[in-house]
C-alpha cells in the first residue's frame, strides 16, 4: 500500500491547523492573552460555563461563522449571560478587545510540519484547505511562510461533504488518489471521505471540542498516523 501510494503521485489537501498561532486553543479559538484581565463577580461553576459557552459556539457559527472577533463576541454574550451584576459597557468593550490581542500572536508551527511540508511539496500537489473567517486565515498564512509549499489555497466558511465536493470538481481532482490530512474527525476526516476522498487523521491534543467526534467510515481508505512528520513514511 505504500508503495503504491508514493508511485501514485497523488494530490494532498491540508487542513489549516498547520498555522495555528501559539496561544490557541483549536480552529479560530483562543486562549486570553496573559496581560488580558477578566472582568470580577462570576462565580459559577466550570460545568455550567463550558455548556453556556458551547451553546453560544454553536448558535453564533451558524449566523457568523469562525474567527476571532466571533470568539470574543461568545465570551461577551458568555459573560452577559452568567455575570451576578450588571454588565457594564467597559466590560464587554474589554472582552472585545481580545479579537485584537489574538491577531497579534505569533504564529506557531507545529513540530516537524515545515521539513515534512518541504519534502512532500517536491512529490505530490498540496492544497492547503481550511474554513474560518478568509482574511484571518490569509493573515495566518503570510506570516507562517508555509504558503510557498502550496500550489492552492482554498478558505470555505464551512468544510463538509458539499465543500469538498465542490472543491474536487472545481480543482479536477481525482479522488482516489486525493488524500485529505487533518486533526478533525468533524471537519477534516469524515466528510472528506464522505465525498470519497482519501484521509490521514493526525491526532492533535489541542483539537478544539466542537471538531471531536467519531471516526466514521466512507469510500475512501483512512490512515493513522501519530505526528505530522509521519506522512513522510507514506507520501
Amino acid at each position: 500500500m505504500v508503495g503504491a501510494m508514493r508511485d501514485a503521485v497523488p494530490a494532498l489537501l491540508l487542513s489549516g491547523v498547520l498555522l495555528q498561532t501559539a496561544s490557541a486553543r483549536a480552529q479560530n479559538e483562543q486562549a486570553p492573552p496573559s496581560d488580558f484581565e477578566v472582568p470580577t463577580y462570576v462565580t459559577v461553576e466550570a460545568t455550567t460555563t463550558d455548556e453556556s459557552d458551547e451553546e453560544i459556539e454553536l448558535a453564533n457559527i451558524k449566523v457568523h461563522g469562525y474567527g476571532a472577533h466571533n470568539f470574543a463576541r461568545n465570551l461577551c454574550q458568555c459573560y452577559e449571560r452568567l455575570g451576578e451584576r450588571n454588565i457594564e459597557s467597559e466590560d464587554t468593550d474589554r472582552i472585545m478587545s481580545l479579537a485584537a490581542k489574538i491577531m497579534e500572536q505569533p504564529v506557531q508551527i507545529i513540530e516537524g510540519v515545515q521539513p515534512t511540508l518541504e519534502y512532500l511539496a517536491t512529490r505530490h500537489d498540496l492544497t492547503l484547505f481550511t474554513k474560518g473567517h478568509a482574511e484571518e486565515q490569509k493573515l495566518k498564512i503570510d506570516r507562517s511562510g508555509l504558503g510557498i509549499y502550496f500550489g492552492h489555497t482554498a478558505i470555505v466558511r464551512e468544510k463538509d461533504r458539499e465543500s469538498y465536493s465542490h472543491l474536487v470538481r472545481e480543482r479536477n481532482l481525482e479522488r482516489e488518489r486525493t488524500w485529505m490530512i487533518g486533526n478533525s474527525p468533524k471537519s477534516d476526516i469524515n466528510p472528506a471521505l464522505a465525498a470519497g476522498l482519501n484521509a490521514v487523521f493526525v491526532p492533535h491534543d489541542r483539537t478544539w471540542h466542537l471538531e471531536k467526534t467519531e471516526l466514521e467510515g466512507g469510500e475512501g481508505r483512512l490512515i493513522v498516523v501519530e505526528k505530522f512528520a509521519d506522512l513522510a513514511k507514506y507520501f
